[in-house]
């Protein structure tokens, strides 16, 4: 690995994200990943992105299917965030098996996510991830505190402290 990739990868592991798992359903099938690269994007009109690694089999359910969801995982759903990371796919190949999802047209939205269900309006690949755009359709704010990603852990957001911004 080169020291500039490995540098880049490093200095990324100090970027906090919330942790979102993308789902679709439509012809392609059914499927859900946890993803990290997810932003909005614009309020006119209402539009996210996220990048999936574009060899993907959910970068290319999005595609096929032209749909998908980002589910805005809460502070409490680390199992969730490991089941559609692949964790426990060897046991249990089906990352939906056993959660109350409510199924929608653009893919399922999980417990107690934030989700924003989306039409694909466009896709570029760059390098390894395609960037997917999607005119978001439907809202359900959970009203959950976010569970984060960095470093390689799971955390939990919490306000700073009027003591903790004075130092």
């Amino acid at each position: 690995m080169s020291d500039h990739r490995q540098n880049f990868i490093d200095a990324m592991r100090q970027v906090a994200s919330t942790v979102t798992v993308v789902t679709t359903d439509g012809p392609a099938g059914q499927m859900g990943a946890t993803v990290s690269a997810f932003s909005s994007l614009s309020a006119d009109p209402p539009s996210v992105l996220v990048c999936l690694k574009a060899d993907s089999r959910i970068a290319q359910a999005v595609r096929d299917n032209g749909t998908f969801c980002v589910n805005i995982l809460s502070e409490g759903a680390v199992e969730i965030a490991q089941r559609f990371a692949g964790a426990f796919d060897r046991d249990n190949p089906d990352r939906f098996d056993g959660l109350d999802v409510n199924i929608t047209e653009f893919g399922p939205t999980l417990p107690r996510a934030t989700s924003f269900t989306c039409t694909l309006r466009h896709r570029h690949v760059h390098g390894s991830h395609a960037i997917c755009i999607g005119d978001v359709t439907g809202i359900s704010n959970a009203g959950e505190k976010p569970l984060t990603y960095l470093s390689g852990a799971f955390h939990i957001v919490r306000p700073q402290s009027d003591t903790e911004a004075e130092e």
